[in-house]
């Protein structure tokens, strides 16, 4: 019998002679997952890692709690739930509105690799996995209620009876279901209407080909050619910084407004977050002898066209694992 399983079958009065360290090992084996979870119910990277630590501080601190009527991993997600709705309700009382998240953080594909592997005789749970990680439909999320969110994420994504989120939030399964339908109904006003339209699913040839000309379009800084590969209602935001820009033409105004059109020195790395393409560019610094961290793009794709850009600072580029800069030569 396993640890986790000694541990899961202890009753209310507690997990008995099992020992921090041995407590620890097994809610790290759940580290990345939780913090998935508290990624898509807050949006940012920074406040998940608090939250996660929060979580386990808080497992710890209340094992006697753990009566083994679920499992340990379902345990620490409600602790992990709980946590951020307290974190939602002392921080962001409001959701967000108007379509941007200006809270928003990129996630680094590298660790969404650490996630344990899907089912593949279940492609539906794959897709779901891979699409509600997008930056759609985190932007979408953060538009609920927080209470909402967490029932939406719990059933929708995670896949939990209506009858334990229930007991999670301490409501009933009426309730929860209601709270269901309302999320659903306002996650589809921050969605495109057809699911294909919001995510841009695995990366084909033709995406790779798109990726690669609007990469040597920007470094260009060619306007006409990247106006060219971008749909008629493309959406283009850069959290924290506020504006939200929708339509070929705004978009376009913003680029040549914002000193972007004709600035010279620009090198470009190829890489993916939230399982999205995106492009990393960086600035030559003639006093420091290499080019620097500048932003980067998130892209989603669709129909061939370039659906919108999500722009991050350089301050993003360490936790992507990207380089600190490039030299004169501007190989990565």
């Amino acid at each position: 019998m396993s640890a986790e399983t000694r541990l899961e079958e202890r009753d209310v009065s507690g997990p008995g002679e099992v020992d921090e360290p041995a407590f620890t090992g097994l809610a790290e084996r759940h580290r990345r997952e939780l913090h998935v979870h508290c990624y898509r119910m807050l949006g940012s990277f920074e406040d998940a890692e608090d939250t996660v630590q929060e979580t386990f501080l808080r497992a710890w601190r209340r094992r006697e709690t753990f009566a083994g009527r679920s499992t340990f991993r379902a345990w620490l997600y409600r602790i992990a739930t709980n946590a951020c709705l307290d974190l939602l309700a002392k921080r962001r009382p409001e959701p967000a509105t108007g379509g941007e998240v200006r809270w928003l953080q990129p996630y680094p594909d590298r660790l969404l690799d650490e996630l344990p592997a899907g089912d593949a005789d279940e492609p539906e749970a794959v897709a779901v996995a891979r699409e509600t990680i997008e930056l759609a439909y985190l932007v979408a999320v953060q538009h609920l209620a927080p209470r909402p969110r967490a029932v939406l994420i719990l059933r929708d994504v995670l896949g939990w009876p209506a009858k334990d989120v229930a007991e999670l939030l301490g409501d009933s399964v009426n309730s929860v279901n209601s709270a269901l339908q309302r999320a659903r109904a306002g996650l589809r006003e921050h969605l495109p209407a057809e699911r294909q339209d919001w995510t841009g699913g695995e990366e084909d040839t033709g995406t790779r080909e798109l990726v690669r000309r609007f990469t040597d379009a920007s470094v260009a800084t060619d306007i006409p050619r990247l106006a060219a590969m971008l749909r008629d209602d493309v959406r283009c935001s850069m959290p924290p910084t506020p504006g939200l820009y929708v339509g070929r033409d705004a978009v376009v105004q913003d680029w040549m407004e914002s000193g972007f059109a004709g600035m010279t020195g620009l090198r470009a790395v190829p890489t993916s977050v939230n399982r999205q393409p995106a492009v990393a560019f960086y600035h030559w610094r003639e006093a420091e002898g290499a080019y620097l961290p500048l932003t980067i793009d998130v892209l989603r794709i669709t129909g061939g066209a370039i659906a919108e850009i999500v722009t991050f600072h350089h301050d993003q580029f360490p936790r992507l694992g990207l380089p600190a800069r490039l030299p004169a030569d501007g190989t990565p």
